[in-house]
């Protein structure tokens, strides 16, 4: 039998939330991640960087989602929280959480 974790409906709630209410951020890591993608060569370096910068506002605004959560858990409750979102987070998300993945 299949047991979903305790923090599972909460995080899935706030991915939820972020999801929706950072829906033009999603949509501009989209569209910069295929803009430098089939960018020729001499633009691929700049459109790159575009995109990072992007994908670690999509990070730190996760992170925060997190760790504003986390702060009210105590120390062992709070790893848990934090593993159950990362995982959800990158599940849902992908390569937008690579800030989640250095901060852990």
């Amino acid at each position: 039998m299949f047991r979903r974790g305790r923090f599972h409906d909460l995080v899935e709630r706030q991915l939820h939330v972020f999801a929706t209410d950072d829906a033009d951020l999603l949509e501009e890591a989209a569209a910069a991640d295929a803009a430098w993608t089939h960018a020729g060569a001499e633009e691929t370096t700049e459109l790159y960087g575009d995109y990072q910068l992007v994908v670690d506002a999509i990070g730190e605004r996760l992170h925060d989602i997190r760790e504003t959560y986390a702060a009210t858990l105590d120390d062992r409750t709070s790893q848990e929280y934090r593993s159950a979102f990362d995982k959800s987070a990158r599940r849902r998300f992908g390569g937008y959480v690579t800030l989640l993945d250095e901060e852990g």
